[in-house]
């Protein structure tokens, strides 16, 4: 099971690869990359599997309360850890909280389960999503403020995901060449998400502390145990199961060591956090399929 879940995860870890040496070649830039992915391709890939998945609405339902459910629990987690750890919360808690189930978890689940798995991960991530570009603003800009507000309503993924359910909604149907034309968008979404994590891995600088290893354990044995409690809770079986457990022990996000950078923080823990969970991912996200069973 382990070797399997390795091989399926192989062509993600090459584009990752490609990414990182590429930037060794080539001056490569980032934050345009995450732009590019998060702003045009990835709600391009949202809007149209919200829209054309055949999920069914308590499928869609549950998964989503599943996500919010893990969320609000990694919060108070995370919360804690940062108080008992002596650490500034603005810059700690968001990379244990979020996960990357965006640029690793949707290439991820489409390579293991199809788009069935796929479509059910970006529910996942996108209440995610939303609870990043609000309470995790909030978070890194110590409260309530404009700055954060219009932050949360820019952001073309979060407007993709209300959109799609809107649209959902409806009675009317897209005509082919613009199914076609989302679809052949999104596809790109993947490949450059994971490209960008590997470009974003070599400008990450390590720190070593003892708090960041207790760090990585909540980010991935809280995290599973925390997605057992969200499958538990809500009687998840079958992929649905599988893709909440796994997903919720996923490295921390790369937009946790981006965000603090825009609201003048430091972003070292988060970006050694990052770039741990990631090359430790080689090893857990196996080990997560596995226990999923």
């Amino acid at each position: 099971m382990l070797l399997t879940s390795f091989l399926q995860m192989l062509p993600i870890l090459l584009v990752v690869l490609g990414g990182y040496l590429l930037s060794a070649l080539y001056s490569l830039d980032v934050q345009d990359l995450v732009k590019v992915a998060s702003d045009f391709f990835l709600p391009a890939l949202i809007f149209i599997s919200l829209t054309e998945s055949n999920l069914t609405g308590q499928a869609i339902a549950d998964m989503a309360k599943a996500s919010a459910l893990v969320c609000v629990l990694l919060f108070g987690a995370a919360i804690l850890w940062a108080k008992l750890a002596k650490e500034d919360i603005r810059s700690t808690v968001p990379p244990l909280v979020f996960m990357n189930s965006g640029f690793l978890g949707i290439p991820l689940m489409k390579l293991w389960g199809g788009m069935e798995a796929m479509n059910l991960i970006l529910i996942y991530d996108q209440v995610q999503s939303i609870f990043m570009f609000t309470l995790g603003i909030l978070v890194i800009t110590g409260g309530f403020s404009k700055k954060s507000i219009f932050s949360m309503l820019h952001s073309p993924v979060l407007w993709s995901v209300v959109l799609g359910f809107l649209f959902r909604l409806t009675p009317l149907s897209m005509p082919q060449s613009l199914v076609e034309s989302f679809t052949f968008a999104g596809e790109a979404a993947s490949p450059l998400a994971a490209f960008a994590l590997g470009v974003s891995i070599r400008s990450i600088k390590f720190t070593f502390s003892w708090n960041l290893i207790t760090a990585l354990i909540l980010r991935f044995a809280g995290g599973y145990l925390i997605g057992y409690l969200a499958v538990m809770a809500f009687g998840l079986t079958g992929l649905a199961r599988t893709v909440v457990l796994v997903s919720t022990a996923l490295p921390s996000a790369m937009f946790t060591s981006i965000l603090p950078l825009r609201y003048g923080l430091p972003n070292q823990f988060a970006s050694t956090m990052v770039l741990t969970s990631t090359l430790l991912g080689i090893l857990t996200i196996p080990l997560s399929f596995a226990l999923a069973g």
